[in-house]
């Protein structure tokens, strides 16, 4: 706590005397801790934050943890923690930042993202679902896919086409709907893990008021791009926790539980946690570097490394387990959860659940033509479609 400013220590003390964190509510204690600027500490201030260097948030976060603080609001809310805040303070007015943020810290108000369709999955710009113009409002109808948490969701960060008549990415808008509202339709998507944290999303009439609006309209894409590379910096750096966690975690819990001694299993176990850890590290660094607005690749190469570590984990992992890892503790009951799964479960329901992680946030083919193009200045795939009217794109 040492190397905190004076401010910062000062306002952690103060924090902890007067919402004991043993006697009060998460949801009273994260308010409290944004109200203090200690929520994002690199946010302006009454934004969440201090207007101070990032790396802050970690050594923060550390001794708030040991002070016993709920930390599980970035689990909880991980698309509005990890996405939606960050793009508010990049892109969204101060009266948007206001009425938005501490309540995605609370948890008091889970958001959900509204980008993929079943027929623009990878091709997010050639998305079909149209708002149009009604006075103050957008009347949105049309169809999207693999939405996490949109059963819990109070607000989905949505892209919606508002001009069929320019290129695909210049006639998109972003908006903020109200997932409650008259003409949202959630239905689930069961997962091989028995749980359905996806979902598909019909609009059918909804309507979304002008002032939901994120950033100018038609200008919608320049604004998904900041979601998407937050996205990755969440999920490719936001979990990082102590040495030997997640992970690994399990997959040395294993190796102890059944006592291997083979020298080229226990190989293999000490190359993946060597891996984990400088995985862990590079994260570390990542986040640190982390400004509001449009992260760089960073996040695209923490999320493609973390998605492919943590399958080779827990395959490793199940085999360790011999018959064992052919059973399921959790069982296939259907079952809508209230979180994303990405937090510690069964090393059998991890295994499963694993399998999504190099394709949520962005495919690792997809990220690693992001990488290829704009780290390593590759050529780019040839785009014939790039400068068509959207109207004139041939679809199936």
């Amino acid at each position: 706590m040492e190397q905190l400013p004076e401010q910062v220590r000062d306002r952690i003390t103060q924090l902890l005397e007067e919402h004991p964190p043993d006697l009060v509510s998460d949801v009273e204690f994260w308010g409290a801790q944004f109200d203090l600027g200690l929520a994002w500490v690199h946010f302006p201030e009454g934004k969440g934050g201090l207007g101070l260097e990032p790396g802050l948030q970690a050594e923060i976060d550390r001794v708030l943890e040991e002070a016993g603080a709920p930390s599980d609001n970035r689990i909880r809310n991980i698309l509005g923690w990890g996405m939606g805040a960050p793009v508010l303070i990049a892109h969204g007015t101060p009266e948007q930042q206001d009425r938005w943020l501490r309540k995605i810290f609370t948890c008091e108000e889970i958001w959900c993202q509204l980008f993929s369709e079943p027929d623009a999955g990878s091709d997010v710009a050639a998305l079909a679902t149209r708002a149009v113009r009604d006075g103050d409002e957008w009347v949105v109808n049309g169809q999207k896919v693999w939405t996490t948490l949109a059963h819990e969701a109070k607000w989905g960060m949505l892209i919606a086409r508002t001009d069929p008549d320019v290129p695909k990415h210049k006639g998109i808008t972003y908006f903020i709907i109200d997932m409650r509202q008259p003409g949202v339709e959630v239905k689930p998507l069961r997962q091989i893990t028995g749980e359905a944290e996806f979902n598909e999303v019909y609009f059918n009439d909804a309507r979304v008021p002008d002032s939901n609006r994120i950033g100018a309209v038609g200008d919608g894409w320049r604004v998904a791009i900041a979601t998407l590379m937050n996205e990755r910096v969440a999920i490719g750096t936001g979990t990082v926790g102590p040495r030997g966690s997640g992970a690994i975690e399990a997959a040395v819990e294993a190796w102890k539980a059944k006592e291997r001694n083979d020298p080229a299993v226990r190989d293999e176990l000490m190359s993946l946690w060597v891996e984990a850890e400088v995985l862990r590290l590079t994260n570390l660094r990542a986040r640190e570097l982390a400004r509001a607005g449009t992260p760089g690749p960073e996040g695209s190469t923490a999320k493609i490394h973390w998605a492919e570590l943590n399958k080779r984990i827990y395959s490793f992992a199940v085999n360790l387990l011999g018959g064992e890892g052919m059973l399921y503790p959790e069982g296939y009951e259907f079952r809508v959860p209230d979180r994303a799964g990405l937090g510690r479960r069964s090393t059998q329901m991890s295994f499963l659940r694993s399998r999504a992680n190099s394709i949520e946030g962005g495919t690792t083919e997809i990220l690693k033509n992001v990488l290829g193009e704009r780290v390593l200045g590759l050529p780019g795939e040839p785009r014939v479609d790039k400068d068509l009217p959207w109207r004139e794109i041939p679809r199936g």
